[in-house]
């Protein structure tokens, strides 16, 4: 079984399923399609099905190629997508992309849509199938969650009847296709074998290192890696906070600090967003046993979850300086996606930022080029306006002229604003507000 299937891997002549089509999975699925792959794509919302259907990609803002390689794959009937799970039953590779969110209260993972995708792709499971788990899980999900699941729902046996492999994703909004084939991998077998079949799986499109451990390795690595990310944005968020109380610039500190041999200090900003760097830490350390006890994980959380309540501190701050108070005042915020030139709005720090600033009695208006619902011109959402705030760095937002936003605050929570503005700016991370 073992050979058969990997000759077939390694001949393209394997149908592939990819369950779940957002950000992930649909760039999956066209990679692999232009790869000569025959692919069937799998979500269960059916207006996202339609429109890839047609060769239109539902995943907004700048995207480089993917738009084009959707309609050039479906046209080419490399692609077809569908909510039946039955399409699974002669795929001979399935990939699971679906989202594995974190609960708000005790931080532990969600695996309602894990579950659910892997209780539907097991009652159409065919022996000899290769199952990758692509979505970025906690360490030991695979052992305790999917395995199991699979396993209880097929009445197949991983690593008898079906090979089990993870393979966790390292794309991000902007860098889809880009970061799919020049990013290396990390795989994870359940057995050798699986890790074998994904790897040659993965030379298709992959031109980068490859690299083949266990299953509790790879889950590890993926997790760490963005919570290294989340910790170091933390304690450059904390530097931020305390050149901000001590009459400094973060930016210049941070420059020079730069020039250091060995350190690579990030850009502080006004929160962190996404589906990864919100949940990855928590997931990183959600199994660990009671004797463990994180503690700078949870710092670090708490220090960027905190930054869009200290955009609204610095909001309330420039108003009274400018004669008035928050409550009653129109404030415009500048962006709602969580990351650049991207309408992915997931864990968005504006939307913590926009309730923050509701609460204290403000109205606020919302502009973002990207995201359908505050699209529209920038200039009528600022009329009346007392404050605006800039959240992302979207490229139209770095061509605007502080002067002519016609309001007397302006907060600038990415550093967008050119610097050289002699209009009065409010910089995060920057003790003198004059600008």
């Amino acid at each position: 079984m073992f050979e058969e299937r990997l000759a077939a891997i390694r001949n393209k002549q394997v149908k592939i399923a990819v369950i779940g089509l957002g950000y992930v999975g649909l760039p999956v699925a066209c990679v692999f399609a232009r790869a000569g792959f025959r692919v069937v794509g799998i979500d269960r919302v059916e207006e996202k099905v339609n429109q890839i259907r047609q060769g239109l990609c539902p995943i907004g803002g700048k995207e480089p190629g993917l738009a084009e390689l959707v309609a050039q794959v479906v046209r080419d009937g490399r692609l077809t997508a569908t909510t039946r799970y039955e399409e699974c039953r002669d795929a001979g590779v399935v990939i699971i992309a679906v989202e594995t969110p974190v609960d708000e209260e005790t931080r532990k993972p969600k695996y309602e849509a894990l579950r659910a995708a892997l209780v539907s792709l097991g009652n159409h499971l065919s022996r000899g199938t290769l199952v990758i788990v692509e979505s970025t899980i906690a360490p030991l999900t695979m052992e305790r969650v999917v395995r199991p699941t699979l396993e209880e729902s097929s009445g197949l046996r991983a690593g008898e009847d079906f090979y089990l492999a993870h393979c966790p994703e390292r794309v991000r909004p902007g860098k889809l296709l880009y970061n799919l084939e020049h990013m290396p991998r990390v795989i994870g077998g359940m057995t050798p074998e699986a890790g074998q079949l994904a790897l040659e799986l993965y030379r298709h499109i992959v031109q980068a290192d490859l690299d083949v451990t266990d299953c509790l390795t790879a889950e590890i690595v993926k997790t760490t890696e963005n919570a290294y990310r989340d910790v170091q944005i933390a304690f450059a968020n904390e530097i931020a906070l305390l050149c901000e109380s001590l009459g400094a610039d973060v930016w210049r500190v941070r420059e020079l600090v730069n020039k250091c041999p060995q350190r690579d200090m990030h850009l502080p900003g006004a929160g962190v967003g996404g589906h990864c760097l919100p949940k990855d830490p928590w997931l990183l350390i959600a199994h660990a046993p009671e004797d463990f006890q994180a503690r700078l994980i949870p710092a670090a959380r708490a220090v960027n979850d905190g930054m869009p309540l200290h955009v609204a501190d610095l909001v309330v701050k420039g108003l009274r300086q400018a004669g008035k108070e928050v409550r009653g005042s129109r404030v415009a915020v500048l962006g709602y996606a969580y990351l650049e030139n991207s309408d992915d709005t997931r864990n968005s720090p504006s939307e913590v930022l926009v309730r923050r600033l509701q609460e204290l009695g403000a109205e606020v208006v919302i502009h973002d080029p990207y995201v359908p619902p505050y699209q529209g011109d920038l200039q009528e959402r600022l009329q009346g306006c007392d404050a605006a705030v800039l959240m992302v760095a979207h490229d139209e937002y770095r061509r605007l002229n502080p002067a002519e936003l016609g309001v007397q605050v302006v907060v600038d929570g990415r550093r967008v604003l050119d610097e050289k503005s002699d209009h009065w700016v409010i910089r995060l991370g920057k003790g003198d507000w004059k600008g």
